[in-house]
């Protein structure tokens, strides 16, 4: 099961309020009655918690119960900012995700470093279960087969890479100047993409002091609160994505830091807890580029290349299994479910809006897409019970030729059913019966 708020369902706002103190809520959670596991993933555009519960309703309760206490929102806007998956829905969503089919910049690279964090998150403090280990490594190799037999983000387009082009209206690349504040993926993104177009890199500061281990390791200085200040009077451009808890650039400190300055300064914001104070921008000389910049003018990957990377997804999915089939008939169950998912799949590629659509027309799809989801599930569970059955009866010859017969399938995954071949004999565990994948 998993309950999810993303940038495509609610404002950043409320997103960067929800992941307030999400660094422990899944130790809290996963200690309640009802929760063997739960893994949190925050990001700039996204708030998401899988679980794994023995009831949907009590694992969801517990979630918003946390949030509740420890974020300033009331429990109503908690309630409707987080949809809830479960089986399948909750698979599918965390495997698109991990390969940047449900980013703002569709196709990034980003996202399966922070997925991959997530995961190590959870193992480091102890409320990863071992189904939702076996999730998040099915999650991360999907990614990795997406990467490498799609096309998909091959243009190299991110969320940072946006962010710069942005920036380029205001920042004279060559020999600029800049500063950056975090240490996370995005600020390692970050690194790279401001050393290629030559910009010197002055600093980095970590207002969780982790600045001195990552200067190390780029060969930068690590700076404190004052050199920050300092620094601020004297560069060019600072990438903000530290994501903690506190605005980091206030007015009073830009504007007290760059008061002898009239060297142009562009500040770009990726950090979903905003690094930068919204009156920052209203400051003379001052630009800054933030997340709801990059969502307006993020572009468009090919339609071949998503609709490669769904059918690898799709795949996965299916071989991940939902738990409820005897050994016997796994080869059938997962072809049949390879079947309706690739079908589902096409359809729902065709129902998805286009970058810059209006909130009506993103509901009207989502709904949609909810429908086609839940259409596939009822028609799925009849077939999966009947193959436990007939296997328990000593009668799975009987389901494979029904199989055969109504579906044209054969009894074994068909060469042709995986889009890429990494992925050909590699069938995951099953999912328990009584477990549920939850996300936020």
């Amino acid at each position: 099961m998993s309950l999810v708020a993303t940038h495509r369902n609610r404002d950043l706002a409320v997103l960067e309020q929800l992941s307030v103190g999400s660094d422990v809520l899944g130790a809290t959670v996963a200690g309640g009655p009802s929760v063997r596991g739960a893994v949190v993933l925050p990001t700039c555009n996204r708030f998401e918690v899988y679980l794994e519960a023995d009831d949907v309703e009590a694992g969801r309760e517990a979630v918003i119960a946390e949030l509740s206490r420890s974020t300033a929102l009331d429990r109503s806007t908690i309630e409707g900012a987080l949809a809830t998956y479960e089986g399948d829905d909750a698979v599918q969503h965390l495997l698109s995700v991990s390969s940047g089919l449900e980013s703002m910049v569709v196709g990034e690279r980003e996202i399966s470093g922070q997925v991959r964090r997530a995961h190590i998150d959870a193992q480091a403090g102890n409320h990863l279960s071992p189904l939702l280990d076996r999730l998040f490594q099915s999650a991360l190799r999907t990614s990795r087969v997406v990467a490498s037999s799609t096309g998909l983000g091959t243009s190299g387009r991110s969320v940072v890479s946006v962010a710069f082009d942005l920036a380029s209206a205001s920042v004279q690349w060559a020999d600029a100047r800049a500063v950056i504040i975090g240490t996370g993926a995005l600020a390692e993104t970050g690194v790279g993409s401001l050393l290629a177009r030559g910009v010197s890199i002055v600093g980095v500061f970590s207002p969780s002091g982790r600045g001195e281990e990552f200067g190390r390791r780029h060969g930068i200085a690590a700076l404190d609160q004052q050199q920050l200040r300092e620094a601020l009077a004297d560069v060019d451009l600072v990438l903000a994505c530290s994501g903690g808890e506190s605005i980091v650039l206030t007015p009073a400190l830009v504007a007290a830091a760059r008061q002898d300055s009239e060297r142009p300064l562009t500040l770009v914001d990726l950090a979903l807890h905003r690094d930068v104070a919204p009156g920052v921008a209203q400051l003379r000389g001052v630009t800054v580029v933030d997340l709801e910049s990059v969502g307006a003018h993020a572009p468009d990957e090919s339609i071949g290349s998503i609709e490669a990377a769904r059918a690898i997804v799709a795949h996965a999915v299916a071989r991940f299994g939902d738990g409820e089939s005897a050994r016997a008939l796994d080869p059938a169950v997962v072809a049949l479910r390879e079947h309706v998912f690739g079908l589902l799949e096409r359809e729902v590629a065709r129902v998805r809006p286009g970058s810059g659509a209006s909130d009506e027309a993103v509901a009207q799809a989502d709904a949609t897409e909810e429908a086609l989801r839940r259409f596939a599930r009822t028609l799925l569970h009849t077939p999966t019970v009947r193959a436990r059955e007939h296997a328990q009866a000593g009668e799975a010859e009987r389901y494979l030729d029904a199989i055969r017969a109504l579906y044209g399938i054969g009894v074994d995954v068909p060469d042709d059913a995986c889009p890429a071949p990494e992925m050909g004999g590699d069938i995951d565990v099953e999912l328990p019966a009584h477990a549920y994948l939850t996300e936020r």
